[in-house]
């Protein structure tokens, strides 16, 4: 008995894997081919491949009820307005910073978006292919749920509506602010719409909200079904498109480049480029914080335990005290990059030689200037990207007819990732990266290791870790498949295989860096994706992710000054 249920397991594990495998091509396909209509037969694929897949972060996408969950997850990852607009172009950075168009920056993926119209949204692609993967699942989860809103709502082929939807379209009508009594019919209706309840309705609402758009969650389920409904009964599909110079310069690293030439000329400049260099990819706090906050917060502050006062300075209200930490660190080494390639990747470079070490949490004992550290640290890059802006950057450069190998002594990625055994904020040390879909496998020598971090009071997990396509494809089945499997997978990410081809590319086979540079690997969980209620869905870290990251930051700034 027990051998037929493993074969099933398995199958379900492999229907999905194939799915995302044919997700992929199909995206690929459909971005060679310059558009498509999603609900058309041409985005039929996609549609059938992501309701077989089920991700864990769409919830009940396959079910008839309406998931607001993922809703919601999506909403905050694409622009506002986008539920309206029947055109959605996809772009490069073709000028519109320029024009009159202001841009709109979805608050949870930094990407510039332009309303051109009423009835047209572009999104600008400036960080590769990863980010139309991203954008095309979420934008088909979309209008999926956008055709099961209409299907609730139309009695007949002429176009004819419940009675519900009629109430809902006068609710997002009316020009006139609504009462709390309004408000609470219009959730009946959009409740019944929806086939959810009035209490779950009532309990997303303020999460959709924004301060110019109180009603947002009606407008949004109003206009996806309008659109919908137009759909079904006009054939006025909805059009992706992709705009020729996007594809023209896709895979180009035209924006990696740029971004490159324009660090390299900065050390150039501050006379750094010839110096032991330390890359770390990170947010843009941490290595901050770690370096600078003991020797700038004076008095009560500087009693308390020191992940109190990273917890505080990660609150955005403490605006003040941050920027005090920012500026004391701006006056000893400091040197900040913001991006204006559009890899959406801030830099800042620490010179270590003008740090006073006495003042922080570190020795550094270095005495020749010439070898003292300068620590590069890059904000994250997405997926993909994260080939080009390394691959780039570890290039050779050219000053005044001379070839200049960068010094590369170590380089450091510290990141988010899903974890499959274990909970949010728990640490992984990967001891190599598969690629998902294929056997493509980067194993490498981790200068981290699991008794590094014994002391952080989280548990920590070493082992294999998969690069995923996206996050938003995986479901259960894949991931107990990578957990139980001889692959021993112990998380997913989005840029561990992809940085780890540039390190590799760079170190043996170009000769960019010297070949025995330094490698750190160590990511904290950002959710378990196996437990359903905490998929990233369920919403942010919180202050449970505060500790591993300085923890791990702590661990590779100790190992590049004992080095």
């Amino acid at each position: 008995m027990g051998t037929t249920k493993k074969r099933h397991e398995r199958t379900r594990a492999q229907e999905s894997s194939n799915a995302i495998e044919r997700m992929y091509i199909t995206m690929r396909h459909l971005f060679n081919r310059g558009f498509y209509k999603p609900m058309g037969v041409s985005g039929e694929t996609l549609r059938e491949a992501l309701l077989l897949l089920r991700p864990e972060i769409y919830g009940s996408i396959a079910d008839e009820k309406a998931e607001l969950d993922g809703l919601l997850y999506v909403i905050d990852r694409l622009p506002q307005g986008i539920e309206e607009c029947t055109f959605i172009n996809l772009t490069s950075d073709e000028g519109y910073a320029n024009s009159h168009f202001k841009p709109i920056i979805p608050p949870k993926r930094r990407r510039n978006c332009y309303r051109i119209d009423d009835e047209q949204m572009n999104i600008e692609i400036t960080r590769g292919r990863s980010e139309i993967y991203d954008i095309l699942t979420h934008l088909t989860f979309l209008f999926v749920e956008s055709h099961k809103i209409s299907k609730r709502v139309l009695i007949n082929e002429e176009g004819d509506t419940v009675r519900d939807w009629q109430k809902l379209e006068t609710a997002v009508t009316t020009k006139k602010k609504l009462t709390q009594k309004e408000r609470e019919i219009a959730i009946t209706h959009t409740a019944n719409i929806l086939g959810r309840t009035f209490n779950e309705l009532t309990e997303a609402y303020p999460k959709f909200a924004t301060e110019n758009q109180p009603e947002r969650l009606l407008h949004i389920v109003y206009w996806l079904g309008k659109l919908a409904i137009e759909e079904v009964v006009n054939s006025n599909k909805r059009t992706i498109t992709f705009s020729p110079v996007l594809r023209e310069r896709l895979g180009h690293h035209i924006h990696g480049e740029i971004w490159a030439d324009n660090i390299k000329s900065v050390l150039h400049k501050q006379g750094l480029l010839q110096r032991p260099i330390h890359i770390i990819s990170a947010n843009m706090h941490s290595v901050m914080n770690s370096l600078f906050v003991k020797g700038t917060l004076k008095g009560t502050e500087s009693e308390k335990n020191i992940f109190e006062i990273y917890e505080t300075l990660s609150d955005s209200k403490s605006v003040s005290m941050r920027n005090k930490v920012e500026k004391s660190a701006l006056q000893n080494g400091m040197i900040y990059i913001k991006d204006t390639s559009g890899t959406n990747i801030d830099v800042q470079i620490f010179d270590t030689d003008k740090i006073d070490f006495s003042k922080t949490d570190f020795d550094y004992k270095e005495s020749d200037k010439d070898n003292k550290a300068v620590i590069f640290v890059m904000d994250y890059a997405f997926g993909e990207q994260a080939y080009e802006t390394l691959d780039e950057f570890l290039k050779p450069v050219i000053i005044d007819d001379q070839k200049i190998h960068l010094d590369v002594k170590s380089i450091s990625i510290m990141g988010k990732a899903g974890i499959l055994e274990g909970g949010k904020g728990d640490v992984m040390i990967p001891s190599a990266h598969i690629f998902e879909g294929t056997a493509d496998n980067y194993p490498f020598k981790n200068e981290l290791n699991k008794s590094d971090l014994l002391d952080c009071g989280v548990d920590v997990y070493e082992g294999t870790m998969i690069t995923v396509l996206g996050t938003s494809l995986q479901n259960k089945e894949i991931l107990k498949f990578f957990k139980n499997s001889t692959w021993n997978v112990i998380g997913l990410e989005m840029e561990g295989a992809h940085y780890q081809k540039a390190i590799q590319a760079a170190s043996k086979v170009r000769s960019s860096i010297n070949e025995d540079v330094k490698v750190r690997y160590a990511y904290y969980a950002s959710d378990n994706p196996l437990e359903t209620g905490s998929t990233l869905a369920s919403g942010g870290l919180g202050t449970s992710g505060v500790k591993p990251t300085y923890v791990i930051t702590k661990k590779i700034l100790e190992q590049i000054f004992n080095s």
